[in-house]
């Protein structure tokens, strides 16, 4: 199976069936409903679901409401959500998923650690620089400009991907939700 699909075979159907119940839809899922289900479908902005009990009603998980550090969910997989928004147009029913309302962000809790040295696992390393996870979901980037050249180097052995190492938090954006690391040196 690829990693994305479209939700069931005859989704033309499935459509026509949606837009003829879609006042009743609305009626039984107002926003704030919770809700159950199975994924059906898969695309990169997001996942569709079949919601119990509303066998007309076509859900939609979109990836914007993810946390960057989860996945979607996978085709076949039982979710709990609630209902956030209904979509006139196409007769969707905007879900947000538990798992990712309930995500803790803890990148607001490394705001005051600038300058500390922490251990983090590289997760890849990109033209950019060399990204480094230093909490659950939490990842900083260390610009290639720190390091002698390509490859990226740490005490003279090249840095791959699952190592651990000793970074210095230099800036917390959490605007633009960025932590800009350095290598921690051992003198």
């Amino acid at each position: 199976m690829s990693e994305y699909s479209w939700p069931w075979e005859t989704y033309q159907d499935r459509a026509a069936t949606a837009r003829e119940a879609w006042t009743e839809t609305v009626r039984a899922l107002p926003v704030g409903t919770r809700i159950t289900g199975e994924v059906v479908g898969r695309q990169p902005f997001g996942v569709f679901l079949a919601i119990d009990g509303r066998p007309d009603a076509v859900g939609l998980a979109k990836v914007t409401a993810m946390p960057r550090c989860l996945d979607l969910p996978a085709v076949g997989q039982r979710v709990i959500g609630e209902v956030v928004w209904h979509a006139d147009h196409n007769h969707q029913v905007g879900v947000t998923l538990a798992t990712w309302a309930h995500h803790e962000d803890l990148l607001p809790t490394f705001a005051d650690r600038i300058g500390q040295v922490v251990n983090g696992r590289v997760t890849k390393t990109v033209p950019i620089g060399t990204f480094v996870r230093i909490a659950h979901c939490v990842e900083g980037l260390i610009p290639a400009a720190a390091f002698s050249g390509p490859p990226a180097e740490v005490a003279g052995q090249a840095v791959r991907d699952g190592q651990e190492i000793s970074v210095r938090i230099l800036a917390v954006d959490l605007e633009r939700r960025r932590i800009s690391l350095s290598v921690n040196r051992v003198p």
